[in-house]
């Protein structure tokens, strides 16, 4: 079974999305317990009034905006599966040779205690989000320009404890980087990702959507559409992932307005998603 990731967006403009589909191999959580370090920086602000936020289907990578900024932004997310075990196959390597504006990482499976001294990066600001469990989930941004805030989680304690979640803002838009849980070998954690999980996530994207457009990236967890992967028909209700209600639930968070913005640009794309994390 494999997963796509999909970055999804509401009517932001001028921003150029590179993802890097990937699917997810979770382990079962080990007992360790560590410690979550949550920051916060300055107060969130409004979008200007002139900002256009219609969705975009042509962008001219070459465009600046009037003070003379790049007016596109290339965005990546790797769910990388450990970046201790990324770290030894030169998974580095590529934030460095490719240089993405903002970079997301998913299944960091490190507290922050252990995180190596080779996860920074020059020219980039860096944020780690880890949970109560060592070795187990976890998130992580890369952003050349410094957000104007960054938090971790949706604020509530029962669904922020595994690292799954950053949210970073910058001056036009919100970037939300997130780990969605699976629902695990025989769906024993459906419940908890459709009716709990899902149903707090669309509610804090709609949130952030009030002040400011919000592009979405990571591994998401759902294949949407049966176009999504090779054999629907065999895995449809058996496989985390494309049960019935994990694809309703990412429904609900499209009817909010947003985009999925591969199917805008690709609609009839196939067999999309297909590498391993690294």
């Amino acid at each position: 079974m494999y997963f796509i990731v999909v970055l999804t967006w509401k009517a932001v403009t001028d921003v150029e999305a590179t993802t890097k589909k990937t699917t997810e191999a979770e382990d079962e959580p080990t007992t360790k317990k560590t410690k979550i370090e949550k920051k916060s920086s300055t107060a969130s602000t409004d979008l200007p009034d002139d900002v256009d936020t219609s969705f975009p289907t042509q962008i001219n990578p070459d465009a600046k905006t009037k003070d003379g900024r790049k007016f596109t932004k290339t965005i990546v997310s790797w769910n990388v599966n450990g970046v201790r075990a990324w770290l030894k196959k030169d998974g580095i390597d590529y934030l460095q040779k490719y240089k993405p504006d903002i970079f997301c990482i998913q299944e960091t499976k490190c507290s922050q205690e252990k995180l190596p001294a080779s996860l920074k990066v020059p020219d980039y600001h860096s944020y780690f989000s880890s949970g109560d469990t060592e070795g187990y989930a976890g998130t992580a941004l890369y952003s050349k320009e410094k957000p104007i805030n960054v938090t971790y989680g949706m604020g509530i304690k029962k669904l922020d404890d595994e690292g799954r979640l950053i949210t970073a803002e910058y001056d036009t838009f919100y970037l939300v980087g997130a780990y969605v849980p699976n629902s695990g070998k025989g769906l024993v954690r459906l419940k908890y990702r459709t009716k709990e999980w899902d149903v707090a996530f669309r509610d804090y994207m709609k949130g952030l959507d009030a002040k400011k457009p919000v592009i979405y990236c990571g591994d998401l967890n759902v294949a949407h559409q049966e176009t999504d992967l090779k054999n629907p028909k065999t895995n449809r209700n058996k496989t985390p992932g494309f049960h019935d209600d994990e694809r309703q639930g990412f429904t609900d968070l499209l009817a909010e307005g947003f985009f999925d913005s591969f199917r805008e640009l690709y609609p009839n794309a196939r067999n999309v998603g297909l590498s391993g994390h690294t």
